[in-house]
């Protein structure tokens, strides 16, 4: 771990631990952006630390988290807590991304100093987290909202598959990467069910009065660009689409990825994302 890295550990929901890493500019601190992941993913996960290191670098303070249901914990190799995994919902992220941009504007966590920007940045589903958390009347409000390779829809199962995790209480999820069958529990689909419009991005981007971006990649096979053209309509007017040529969901970055191998879309994502916080 880097000399300006540090570790730390704040209460998210229902009392349940918030792990994240703060990375601190060398130099003149020119604002703040925090990172939050998606669809079982984590804050240690391929492009992630990579992205917070630059921003570092180019000013930024960053600060990158595990949603504290995510399932991950510092230990890499597994989700050590499915149990979190499996009840988690957007109220549950929502309340986490307060509690963490709270923590930096009281500067429990390296934070706001002479009004700084804050950017707050999603990828995958994170990026509908952060849509719907801003649309909300928080306690704290970012600057700036950036969403890479984020769904346009709160909820991504065909009709049997809803009448399943309803009948049955959880669906089953494999994780490729661990080899755990993980379960998502009805709570979920139930909390959008009970009211659609609070969990629709598309519904809160339109709310959004600070600069808006999306960024997405064009070969994108696991959210279609056809997602970030909807939010981009939805915004009317008022979002940036950057799309990315022959760039993949994780704008091809592996997991893990080698800081000293990183893909020409990766690096064209993480700059975009950099000039936009940093942007006046």
């Amino acid at each position: 771990m880097d000399q300006n890295e540090t570790r730390w550990i704040i209460s998210g929901y229902d009392n349940q631990p918030i792990y994240g890493n703060t990375h601190l500019p060398k130099a003149s601190t020119r604002g703040i952006l925090l990172i939050c992941h998606g669809f079982k993913g984590y804050k240690d996960y391929g492009f992630f630390p990579h992205l917070a290191e630059f921003a570092a670098q180019r000013g930024l303070v960053t600060h990158r988290f595990n949603f504290s249901h995510s399932g991950m914990t510092n230990q890499l190799d597994t989700f050590e807590r499915p149990d979190l995994f499996e009840i988690d919902t957007w109220t549950k992220q929502i309340y986490d991304l307060e509690q963490v941009a709270t923590a930096v504007q009281t500067e429990s966590l390296a934070g706001v100093k002479n009004s700084l920007p804050v950017t707050w940045f999603g990828h995958s589903r994170g990026g509908v987290t952060v849509l719907l958390a801003a649309s909300h009347s928080l306690s704290c409000q970012p600057s700036r909202v950036i969403c890479a390779a984020a769904p346009h829809t709160p909820c991504h199962l065909d009709e049997s598959l809803r009448h399943q995790i309803l009948a049955d209480g959880f669906i089953e999820s494999p994780s490729s990467r661990t080899g755990q069958v993980l379960r998502i529990a009805r709570c979920w689909l139930e909390e959008i069910e009970s009211d659609p419009q609070a969990c629709d991005p598309c519904l809160a981007i339109k709310k959004l009065t600070c600069p808006t971006l999306l960024i997405h990649g064009e070969t994108d096979q696991t959210v279609s660009l056809a997602s970030a053209q909807a939010l981009e309509q939805a915004a009317e007017g008022r979002a940036q689409l950057v799309t990315i040529p022959n760039a993949s969901h994780t704008f091809n970055a592996q997991n893990p990825l080698d800081k000293d191998c990183i893909p020409p879309a990766t690096q064209q994502m993480m700059k975009n994302v950099i000039n936009f916080s940093l942007s006046i």
